[in-house]
This record gives structure tokens, sequence and C-alpha cells, in this order.
């Protein structure tokens, strides 16, 4: 089978019109830039895209935002995205705001093939409504059910034809458990290696997981708010 595709374009051919994607990164770290840009320009719309935050306003997924290409956003943390606020408090975007930790673990267990679990998160607030609860040793939990995507997006350092995937320090936050996750999963790399140039032992995301992969070009790695340290006088 051959996983390679020439370009985001290519490999994001039938992304259609009310897909379900995830779309790995934390804040702008990491973040599917090529994909991204490939969505804009094919302008793909109704889209649900789950991410563990909504990028800027020019930057990310934001992008997506600014055109209404986004129908609904599940998210655990959105504060740095005007365009996304304006379009939640007129009504424009559904949203559903997830605890970090349960969003994580529910992408988990999507990848692990387990459909539901139980957490204290959220329990006593409107995370609750409409959920069932349990009670272990006299401790009431939530049941959240596992999150699955039509296509999930991720972006590593490097890959090869086998769609092994390796990731650099941060990146790899939501991307590793994303790419087990989705029904199709494309990664685009930094770095598109053959086989075998990969050290087994440094390998994040097997193969096995991924339908298709592209080297990805012109990367702008976008640091989301930087700081600094004062000089030592």
């Amino acid at each position: 089978m051959n996983k390679v595709f020439a370009h985001a374009m290519e490999a994001l051919h039938d992304v259609s019109d009310g897909a379900t994607l995830m779309l790995g990164g934390f804040g702008l770290c990491g973040i599917p830039e090529n994909s991204i840009a490939a969505l804009v320009e094919k302008g793909v719309s109704g889209l649900t895209c789950i991410s563990n935050n909504a990028g800027v306003d020019d930057f990310g997924l934001g992008l997506l935002l600014q055109r209404r290409q986004i129908k609904k956003m599940l998210s655990s943390y959105v504060g740095e995205n005007a365009e996304f606020e304006r379009q939640l408090l007129s009504g424009e975007l559904e949203v559903d705001l997830i605890p970090q930790g349960t969003l994580a673990t529910r992408i988990q267990m999507a990848g692990m093939g387990i459909p539901a679990f139980f957490t204290p998160a959220g329990v006593g607030t409107e995370i609750a409504e409409g959920k069932e609860t349990r009670t272990f040793d006299g401790k009431t939990y939530l049941m959240e059910l596992a999150l699955h995507a039509d296509f999930a997006l991720v972006k590593a350092w490097k890959g090869d034809r086998y769609g092994n995937l390796v990731f650099r320090k941060a990146t790899r936050n939501f991307s590793t458990s994303m790419a087990r996750a989705g029904n199709i999963t494309i990664a685009e790399v930094e770095e598109l290696v053959e086989p075998g140039m990969l050290d087994p032992d440094e390998i994040h995301v097997p193969g096995i997981y991924v339908h298709r992969i592209f080297q990805g070009t012109g990367y702008e790695k976008r640091i989301e708010r930087r700081t600094l340290a004062k000089a030592q006088v």
C-alpha cells in the first residue's frame, strides 16, 4: 500500500463538507500547517473540529474560523481567538468545552478501542448535564464517551514511507493520540525518509495507524505567546 502523497491537497482530496476532523497541536505548537492551508484552499465547510484550542485570529484554525468553514468546535482552551469568541457569542458557532484531561482521555480511548470511561471531572457542573453518573467508593463519576473522527490531521518531525512517525519534544502533545483515533489519519512531516532510517525505539506512532503521509513545506512554527526572562544585572 502506497501511503505517500505529493502534497497536502492530494492527501486531503476526500475531506468534504460536514467532515469531523481531529487536528493535533497545543496552542500553535505542532499544528498541521499545510493541512490547514489545504482545507482553506479547498473551501470545505460545515466542519466539526476537535482540537485542544482554536488557534489565533490569523493562524492555525483561526484561518478556518475567519472563512466560516467550521460549524462546531470541541476544545479545551479557546481564549486566544477573538473571532472564535465573536462567533460563539453570536450563535454562529457550536462549541463543546471539554476539560483538558477529559478531552485527551476521550481521544486516547478511541485509539484503544474502549468505548467509554468514568471521570470525576465536571461532576456538579454543566458538563454533567445529560450524562450517566456512577458512584465508586462513595465518589461520583461521569461517564464520558470515546471521541472519534473521520480524519485525524497531525504534523510530525520525521516519518517514513510506511507511516512511522517521530515527533520532536512538545510537538507530540495531542497528535500521538489523535493519530490512533481517526478513521483516516493523514500525517505531514518535516522530513520524509526511507524505511529503515528511523530508530525503532524512537518511533512515537507506528505506521499501522497512519494511512497517508506527505512532506510539508514552508513551516512558520509561529510562537503563540513569547515569554522572555529579564536580564540579570
